[in-house]
């Protein structure tokens, strides 16, 4: 389970935030990930749609459906194969979305990892040696981390549809399926700090485990800032890396954590 405080803590960390990124004069951080961010998602969105379009025909004309509502010659069966083909569309477009948060993690690990560092730099008024050896371990961990949670989300969303199937409890899998992947997206972003506090990766996954509500908390606002068109596919990376490393400074919680 998770502590609801966690969550709220982790919610009111993206003020401070705010603040923080204010204060310190961090627009650069923010822009420039971020408007990568959106030339990438809206490039990847208009091939997806494209190509999605040419899957659909080709999977109607693999099947004999295209002959068969010709052959019946009825407007109704038309209308509900072309609302069909839209709904596979729309679904593939949705996969794509879920999905590209990952890539871009993915790709986008080095800098999320050194916005992270220089978030913490800042807090504790010290400096973070750089090495290059150490930046590329980041940065192979971050992507490690990103397709390990990739697959773990992809394994509960599959379990969540065959329960969607399943009278009363269906109606709720939407909901659980939010918190899922809420839940993976502020794993990436709080594993920036334990891997800077030395963690390893097994030693994070029990760490974050045991603290379910910051990385539940710093996820969902991530996720409902992506549903804000350009301002917050701008801001939801970069402000969701640096809210964690705040919360997690706040409280201390890797300084005092045990194995």
């Amino acid at each position: 389970m998770f502590s609801f405080r966690e969550v709220l803590a982790a919610i009111q960390a993206y003020g401070k935030a705010h603040q923080f990124i204010m204060q310190h004069r961090l627009w650069k951080w923010i822009l420039v990930p971020g408007i990568l961010y959106c030339i990438l998602f809206m490039t990847g969105s208009y091939f997806v749609w494209g190509y999605s379009g040419e899957f659909v025909e080709y999977l109607f004309n693999l099947l004999p459906l295209k002959i068969w509502i010709q052959d019946l010659e009825s407007t109704w069966v038309s209308f509900f194969f072309i609302l069909l083909a839209f709904s596979i569309r729309i679904m593939i477009l949705l996969l794509y979305f879920s999905y590209y948060k990952y890539l871009f993690l993915i790709l986008g690990s080095p800098l999320f990892a050194y916005l992270s560092e220089k978030t913490e730099a800042i807090l504790e008024r010290r400096d973070f040696p750089f090495s290059m050896q150490q930046f590329l371990k980041d940065m192979g961990r971050g992507i490690v981390i990103s397709l390990r949670n990739m697959l773990y989300q992809t394994i509960c969303v599959i379990f969540l549809i065959i329960l969607s199937f399943i009278p009363i409890v269906g109606w709720i899998t939407p909901l659980f399926a939010f918190f899922i992947e809420c839940y993976f997206y502020g794993f990436s972003m709080v594993d920036y700090s334990c891997e800077r506090h030395q963690m390893s990766p097994k030693q994070s996954i029990n760490f974050i485990k045991g603290h379910r509500g910051i990385a539940l908390g710093n996820g969902m606002v991530f996720y409902i800032l992506m549903f804000i068109p350009v301002l917050g596919w701008v801001m939801a990376p970069s402000y969701a890396v640096i809210a964690a490393t705040i919360h997690l400074s706040d409280k201390r919680l890797l300084h005092g954590a045990t194995w």
